[in-house]
């Protein structure tokens, strides 16, 4: 490690005056990527913001026809929800399957979001189930959020604070496990929206999540895992690398959804 000027503020009103007073400042949510980067100096910062001594910020509830996750709320805390199981099972599964216990109590999905790994799992959830993301400045929708390899719509001056997810018909999630990390190789997040189907897929693009048209298209018609037999993965725009080869990964999506889609209607 190496010196750093280090602010645990109180309010938000404290960490964005923290934010912008400070310059190459970094934000610490959970930390689990941020700590390992910097103790490796892959990752620099001039100073630290930790967001962990802020009140609320990790709150989840319902709130109207939504529910509300606060970006500090813990991968553990979504896990053991009621309010998510009782509103979006599939979630707290998702969170249940992330990295290993010491992982969970501490990683962050407010942190997970906006470090945006290509092959991290709440950003499928973010998308399919067409969440908005609240800031200190702004909402911004999951569709417009995702920009690309670890890239958000997120400016430097602002902090995620709140996820909102609509209420899907039908929500679930698959993936198959890195078995050393438990990141996805691939994972698969399919939801029933009033809107319509929405399909998203991490950890095969190398730009991140997308959504698959195809795959939507024929579980509009009949939602069941039988309609995405006839549905082929182009391999050419996915990840090739030491795990898995594009075409691997290609058939794994189509797996991983199918998979999704019976959850989904148990």
């Amino acid at each position: 490690m190496y010196a750093f000027d280090y602010r645990r503020p109180a309010t938000l009103s404290d960490a964005e005056r923290a934010l912008n007073a400070l310059s190459g400042a970094k934000l610490l949510a959970g930390g689990q990527t941020l700590i390992p980067a910097i103790k490796l100096r892959l990752n620099r910062p001039e100073a630290v913001i930790d967001l962990g001594g802020i009140a609320g910020l990790s709150d989840i509830a319902r709130k109207g026809d939504a529910l509300a996750i606060g970006a500090m709320a813990t991968h553990a805390q979504i896990a053991e929800s009621q309010a998510v199981a009782a509103s979006i099972a599939g979630l707290g599964r998702l969170a249940e399957g992330i990295g290993d216990p010491q992982v969970r109590n501490r990683g962050t999905i407010g942190g997970s979001l906006a470090n945006n790994d290509p092959a991290s799992d709440y950003p499928a959830a973010v998308l399919a189930l067409n969440a908005k993301l609240a800031t200190t400045k702004r909402t911004i929708a999951a569709d417009d959020f995702f920009r690309g390899l670890f890239v958000t719509a997120l400016a430097d001056d602002e902090i995620l604070t709140e996820i909102a997810f609509p209420s899907p018909k039908r929500f679930a999630y698959a993936k198959f496990p890195n078995p050393a990390s438990r990141f996805a190789l691939v994972g698969v997040a399919v939801a029933v929206m009033s809107t319509g189907v929405r399909v998203v897929v991490t950890g095969a693009g190398a730009s991140g999540v997308f959504r698959v048209p195809a795959m939507e298209a024929a579980l509009s018609k009949a939602f069941s895992p039988a309609a995405l037999d006839a549905v082929k993965v182009n391999a050419s725009a996915l990840t090739s690398d030491i795990h898995a080869d594009a075409a691997y990964r290609a058939h794994l999506i189509g797996v991983m959804a199918r998979r999704a889609v019976q959850s989904a209607l148990r």
